[in-house]
């Protein structure tokens, strides 16, 4: 326990400076740490601020009742001169301290000093944006209503404009219009108007319900909303909505000059035979297998019904040795989910304590995860997590963990045949989007170990979620939902070293990690390469298997 306190401790400070926060949910929960810190300098402002007004306060009622008993009265106060000395002093001394008093300036001098003290803990501004794209990529692939979202709840539209539940939070957290507004900006500065324009509506309709008041704590307004929304509008090729909305926003800036001009413009468009071209849903990297990809993540159905017809008995469960007499009195409990791409899942192939040690170990190590890009890696937005590397020296339990590998595959898990054990945590609508573990490319860093090809993968979910972070098999055509403590395990490559990615039948093995809706998932990978294998998986006679 004291180990464990320490590995977080040391993460703490070590992470929250400079951390890309919005790339793992265990960064999100530190910053909960940091806001109770806020919270706490807070509350003794206030306290500090409601003595200063209780005194304010005393001294208003005291001349007050001055004027009410002893200047308004029939006698006359003056004519007393202790009562005229006290006016006297009172207008020249007494007024002076209380309106110039210094007490509120340092009152919010030291929450301000405060909040300063905390700054190189918050979040950056790359935070917020990746949070906010990590909202529209949830929206997308869940094909969730904006306007639920708005409201804390995740719903999706389904037929005849029917909204149906995709998961119902304990406590329903609604937006604000700046919050909103937020979102939508992220969008529109990107200029995917497809998205900017639900989450600007909100955002109106939101700044409307509160009479278009901004509060102390909000950085955007009506106006702003409308206008972001108008040129949103415009480019979607919604030229009356982008005009009706200008002349709403007319009416609290009735001399903006750009929007008289933007009016005048929408107003001859519309006279025209030929509207402009709208536009529509952004490009991705991986346009070919959207569709399907993210079918899959929002159906988690079983394998039989996403897989072409087969005959039930290729499937199948067991209690698994390999031949292995160390599983003889404990087998795994093994589920073949697929035979083309060869797919199994183990059941309860670690302990809940051994879950907690693994991510306990990585927690120290935890960085922005990365892709290859030619022979070097670099960040990518398609997928947002961060990883640590375990040595099988850095625990026990690593080294269990390799042993166990090796016994249920059969194949020599020690490096370099076995890259260390990559633990990885996702972020806010953490994802991987489709992608082939195995290298695609003679310059991939894959290859750098010199041991070949990754042959191999070896996935542990360390952890549930409530919803979404399934992992779907594009061509193959299955997913597979978090279950926390099973392993995933499937071959990259044929018999024969071929894994080269193209789409030519329903065994490649392109997968994604769908985007987590509700949950932090933390997964550990094992990738086993080709060398070190020549006498536990080798070649057959037949050159194309």
């Amino acid at each position: 326990m004291k180990w464990t306190l320490c590995v977080l401790l040391g993460y703490m400070c070590a992470c929250l400076c400079g951390c890309e926060m919005f790339t793992s949910l265990v960064d999100v929960r530190q910053a909960i740490h940091v806001e109770r810190k806020l919270i706490a300098h807070l509350k003794t402002y206030i306290h500090q601020e409601w003595q200063r007004l209780r005194e304010v306060t005393r001294f208003y009622g005291k001349v007050r009742n001055l004027h009410s008993e002893l200047y308004g009265g029939a006698s006359d106060g003056m004519a007393n001169p202790l009562v005229a000395f006290a006016l006297l002093k009172r207008l020249h001394a007494d007024w002076f301290n209380v309106v110039r008093s210094q007490q509120a300036d340092e009152n919010i001098q030291a929450l301000r000093w405060s909040h300063e003290q905390e700054e190189s803990n918050l979040p950056k501004w790359e935070d917020v944006d990746g949070a906010a794209r990590g909202l529209l990529r949830l929206q997308d692939v869940y094909a969730l209503h904006v306007g639920s979202l708005a409201a804390g709840r995740f719903r999706r539209v389904g037929g005849g404009d029917r909204l149906s539940d995709v998961y119902t939070p304990a406590v329903a957290t609604p937006l604000s219009g700046d919050d909103c507004f937020s979102v939508g900006k992220v969008a529109y500065d990107q200029e995917d108007y497809y998205h900017s324009v639900p989450w600007l509506q909100e955002s109106v309709e939101l700044f409307r319900a509160v009479g278009g008041r901004p509060s102390l704590e909000t950085e955007a307004t009506l106006e702003d909303a409308l206008d972001h929304l108008a040129f949103s509008h415009f480019k979607m090729g919604n030229i009356s909505r982008a005009l009706s909305v200008s002349q709403e926003l007319l009416h609290y800036d009735p001399t903006n000059m750009r929007v008289l001009r933007n009016v005048e413009k929408y107003e001859k468009l519309l006279t025209l035979a030929t509207p402009p071209v709208p536009l529509g849903r952004p490009a991705t990297k991986y346009l070919k297998t959207r569709d399907a990809y993210e079918r899959l993540c929002r159906v988690a159905v079983p394998q039989s019904h996403l897989l072409p017809v087969r005959k039930p008995i290729q499937l199948s469960c067991d209690y698994f040795t390999n031949g292995n007499p160390s599983l003889t009195l404990l087998p795994a409990r093994r589920e073949v989910l697929s035979l083309r791409p060869f797919v199994v899942l183990y059941h309860d192939f670690v302990s809940d304590g051994e879950s907690r040690q693994i991510k306990n170990l990585a927690l120290i190590g935890l960085r922005r995860s990365v892709v290859a890009a030619g022979e070097k890696q670099a960040t990518a937005e398609y997928r947002i997590s961060k990883s640590a590397w375990l040595k099988d020296s850095a625990h026990a339990v690593v080294a269990k963990m390799d042993r166990r590998i090796s016994m249920v595959t059969g194949l020599n898990t020690t490096h370099p045949s076995g890259e260390y054990l990559q633990v990885v945590n996702y972020g806010i609508g953490g994802h991987y989007e489709p992608h082939f573990d195995h290298a695609t490319s003679p310059s991939s860093p894959v290859f750098r170990l010199k041991t070949g090809n990754r042959m191999a993968t070896f996935m542990i979910y360390l952890s549930s979620v409530e919803a979404g972070g399934s992992t779907a098999f594009i061509y193959a055509n299955f997913s597979v939902p978090v279950l926390k403590n099973a392993a995933i395990f499937w071959w990259n490559l044929h018999r024969n070293g071929n894994g080269d990615g193209i789409p030519v039948c329903d065994g490649d093995t392109l997968h994604a990690g769908c985007p987590v809706l509700i949950g932090d998932k933390w997964v550990a990978n094992k990738w086993i390469h080709e060398y070190g294998q020549e006498f536990r998986h080798g070649c057959t006679r037949q050159r194309e298997e």
